[in-house]
């Protein structure tokens, strides 16, 4: 019984992303984050995306990448999907990051399909090993000091 309902709810579905989906809509972006030395690198999977709709802005600690998947040009006819499971449309997101980046230091890679984005960290944001000093000579303490 189950079985003859399946057809209805593909559509639905279908019909659903079409008027509220992907094109209207920011998508996620999944990504990966990591420490290397001494930058973070953020790794957003990105496939089909034309590169030169690629815009990578680090502004004020924020991090904003936005990318546009479009669908495939019309030429001679009309197109007519037989399936649309890739999501097209801009993809866009925003990470804060903090007092502990160099901005001006920030590159960009997309290389098969993934943008990477290599933060460096500031050099006030460096760890530093801090010499402890020590006295040479030893202070009593008194009951009547404070």
């Amino acid at each position: 019984m189950t079985m003859a309902f399946d057809p209805l709810f593909r559509d639905l579905n279908r019909l659903a992303n079409e008027v509220f989906g992907s094109s209207r809509a920011p998508q996620a972006m999944p990504m990966d984050v990591f420490r290397t030395g001494d930058q973070y690198v953020v790794a957003f999977d990105l496939p089909g995306i034309d590169p030169d709709s690629l815009q990578v802005q680090a502004e004020n600690g924020t991090l904003t990448v936005r990318a546009e998947r479009k669908g495939m040009p019309a030429g001679d006819g009309d197109v007519s999907y037989i399936s649309a499971e890739r999501p097209r449309g801009t993809f866009s997101r925003q990470l804060s990051l903090g007092d502990g980046f160099d901005l001006d230091g920030v590159t960009a890679d997309y290389t098969d399909g993934v943008l990477t984005v290599m933060l460096p960290v500031a050099e006030q944001a460096k760890p530093r090993q801090i010499k402890v000093g020590h006295g040479g000579g030893q202070k009593v303490i008194e009951s009547g000091d404070r």
